[in-house]
């Protein structure tokens, strides 16, 4: 009996050490992925593990973002993930989202991030497979844009088809940044917006940005009215609804503003604190971490050049082998229909040789008739000669049969010369024939044997495509302990692909332009919204974010908290 409660006190014991767990949905922009947590995890547990599963190291421009009473809010790292105000029902769905946004991105970001870009869901361009209407399901650009323009869906499928087979054979690390490029020079990129009132009460926007603090009109979300970069912060911080900033010179007096509700309070405070850490760690050294990473990266973007290089070498030569295994099916094609057409030849030859003789045969005996006649009309006319007329009609009559049968000798004679000529020229004729009919025959052996040895290489080179054993060779020869490598050469490449990159950047850049001035005339400026013409009014003037928030920035701080209080 003491041994039954041993046990039940035992079981219940281990019962109640089992940890409890509820189900987290995550969200990303490609996928969901579901997660058993512990109810005594904070928001950093579950954003560790979320990033471990991503395979994501630079996590600090991510986070995970959740709703609540139609608010945005971010998990944070030092609170339970249960004490947040999270929905009761599980499982408890999150999002994982680009938090903050870097300055530069070609500068600050180390690891490859991969985004929802078009062709690295499609691949490279393949002719074969990427046909007229293999875009049709396709939402490729937001509705607003394609009232905007007097195209249909098919103009601009063949205008994004172009495009995309021009960029094809891209490095999927060169894509991605170069749409980092063009995203990050958008007025609107990266930038949080709230509604906020200054100590008049004049409604205004706060965007909240990797740069800093900018304060905009309700009506223009494109182009600050004034602007305070992280470095002339030196504190937020905010009471109920009112926002506090202590500017980094202390001689300068304090200025606040009111937001609506304390839960975007908290989400603003956030977003400063998370960039404001942000800006000024990038003005200091690398930590170890990130030395570490970008080492990494430096390592890993050597072996990938070393990787596309070795494969384009064994693509050039696979491609090589196929030309030179076409070129030799053309060959022996040809080959074989020279055969077939000396034989041919041949064979006419022979006809024509047969022929000629059997010609010659008639005509020798058609020249002994004549000949036969011929000696018969002589024999006849010494016997007219000889017989004695001696009336003057006999005689006129002997004498016309005289000359009748001289006439027929005479033309008697002409036709047997001509038919013994004719029959030595087909005597010579024939004798050609027998030589072109010898000609042939040899000819047709030297393609036989020239057919044989082509069909013999041909077999050995067909075979290159499918196994190609020597690229193996070339692979195995080109495998090496990136250790080993000689590192100056290794930098002189990625500088020379640097290079070249920065040249296809601005290539890119140029066909940008070309399109946008290519599709311009087509723009419906009826459909044009107030921020459309804003953008367009920034452009015409040359007026790009950085140098707009530069030249904002030219006052002095102290000016500019005055106009803000005065807005």
């Amino acid at each position: 009996m003491a041994g039954a409660i041993a046990s039940r006190m035992s079981f219940s014991s281990l019962k109640r050490k089992q940890p409890k767990t509820f189900t987290v949905r995550i969200a990303t922009m490609d996928a969901e992925m579901e997660f058993s947590c512990e109810v005594k995890w904070k928001g950093k547990d579950l954003f560790d593990l979320v990033c471990r599963t991503l395979g994501l190291r630079e996590t600090w421009f991510f986070g995970l973002q959740y709703t609540i009473k139609d608010t945005v809010a971010w998990l944070k790292m030092d609170k339970k993930v249960l004490d947040h105000d999270v929905p009761t029902e599980e499982p408890k769905t999150f999002h994982f989202l680009a938090k903050f946004y870097p300055e530069n991105a070609e500068e600050e970001l180390v690891q490859e991030i991969t985004q929802h870009l078009f062709f690295l869901q499609y691949g490279d361009y393949d002719p074969n497979v990427h046909k007229r209407g293999f875009l049709a399901q396709e939402e490729l650009l937001p509705k607003r844009v394609i009232n905007l323009y007097q195209m249909t869906p098919e103009m601009w499928e063949e205008r994004i088809t172009a495009w995309y087979a021009e960029h094809r054979g891209r490095a999927r690390d060169e894509a991605e940044m170069e749409y980092l490029k063009i995203a990050q020079d958008l007025e609107m990129y990266g930038v949080n917006y709230f509604a906020i009132r200054n100590k008049k009460g004049t409604e205004l926007l706060l965007g909240v940005d990797a740069l800093g603090l900018h304060i905009y009109d309700p009506d223009n979300r494109l182009t600050p009215k004034i602007s305070f970069p992280w470095n002339e912060i030196r504190n937020i911080s905010y009471s109920d609804k009112e926002f506090t900033i202590k500017p980094l010179d202390k001689k300068i007096d304090v200025f606040k503003f009111n937001s609506s509700k304390l839960r975007v309070n908290k989400l603003i405070l956030q977003l400063c604190i998370g960039n404001h850490d942000l800006f000024m760690r990038r003005r200091k050294a690398d930590s170890l971490e990130v030395q570490q990473m970008k080492a990494q990266a430096r390592e890993e973007k050597a072996r990938k050049q070393m990787e596309r290089q070795r494969l384009a070498r064994e693509k050039q030569m696979r491609e090589e082998a196929e030309r030179t295994r076409d070129e030799l099916e053309r060959r022996l094609m040809q080959l074989k229909e020279e055969a077939t057409m000396a034989n041919e030849a041949l064979m006419r030859s022979e006809e024509t040789a047969d022929l000629l003789a059997e010609k010659a045969q008639i005509t020798e005996e058609e020249a002994k008739l004549l000949a036969q006649k011929a000696a018969e009309a002589e024999q006849e006319m010494q016997r007219i000669k000889a017989t004695a007329i001696r009336t003057e009609e006999e005689k006129r009559l002997m004498e016309q049969k005289v000359l009748e049968a001289e006439m027929l000798a005479l033309k008697m004679a002409e036709e047997s010369e001509r038919r013994a000529k004719e029959a030595d020229q087909l005597k010579q004729d024939l004798q050609e024939a027998r030589e072109s009919e010898r000609r042939a025959k040899q000819k047709l052996l030297e393609i036989t044997s020239k057919s044989s040895y082509t069909q013999s290489m041909n077999s050995s080179t067909t075979a290159l495509p499918t196994d190609l054993p020597s690229f193996n060779l070339i692979s195995e020869s080109l495998s090496f302990d990136f250790k080993d490598t000689d590192m100056k050469r290794l930098s002189m490449e990625i500088e020379k692909e640097k290079v070249e990159y920065m040249e296809k950047s601005k290539h890119l850049q140029e066909q940008l332009n070309e399109l946008k001035t290519e599709i311009e005339a087509l723009k419906l400026k009826e459909r044009e919204t107030a921020l459309d013409i804003l953008h367009n009014e920034n452009a015409s003037r040359g007026n790009s974010k950085h140098n707009t928030i530069k030249k904002l920035t030219l006052q002095s701080t102290k000016s500019r908290v005055a106009f803000f209080e005065e807005l």
